[in-house]
């Protein structure tokens, strides 16, 4: 008989299928399609009539922000950071939480070995409409999203409470 899943086991093949998409997804980007050569601004496709592909690249984290810090600091950040969440994910007890914690772990690691290779981001995807013009983002950046949405999602389910007589808070 097999054991089921725990919740570690979801959030680490979270972890794992964000970086690999991440990953696939930016090499296909940037040396299949060739969006690593310069000039990067002869690098868009039009998909839709509020989304295109473009080369972006971020020496910092969402919008640019940190970009003053260097790489370096940026890269102590992200593994302490994904240390924590990591040390986070093995305690936790709920699948939801675990996910969460998964999706930004893998995401934080796609967005890191960018800035090992390359010393920054690789960022695409640009998404835009009535004048409004959304930030470029990849997968990872997506992946930790999901993630904060899914930590959110979890802080606001509430589990049944006991009592000390082991009833439930409502009984």
């Amino acid at each position: 008989m097999k054991a089921a899943l725990s919740p570690r086991d979801f959030g680490l093949i979270a972890a794992g299928a964000a970086l690999l998409l991440d990953q696939l997804t930016k090499l296909f980007l940037l040396y299949g399609l060739g969006f690593a050569t310069e000039p990067y601004d002869s690098h868009i496709i039009s998909v839709l009539p509020f989304f295109n592909v473009v080369m972006v690249w971020n020496k910092g984290v969402s919008y640019g922000w940190l970009s003053w810090i260097g790489p370096v600091a940026l890269v102590l950040f992200t593994i302490l950071v994904v240390a924590f969440l990591g040390w986070w994910l093995w305690v936790s007890t709920r699948k939801t939480l675990a996910v969460g914690l998964g999706l930004i772990i893998g995401g934080a690691l796609g967005n890191l070995v960018d800035r090992l290779v390359h010393g920054r981001v690789a960022d695409f995807f640009h998404f835009y409409a009535h004048g409004y013009d959304w930030y470029v983002f990849n997968v990872a950046d997506a992946a930790i999203t999901f993630g904060v949405i899914a930590m959110l999602y979890d802080a606001l389910l509430k589990p049944e409470t006991k009592t000390a007589d082991g009833g439930g808070a409502g009984s």
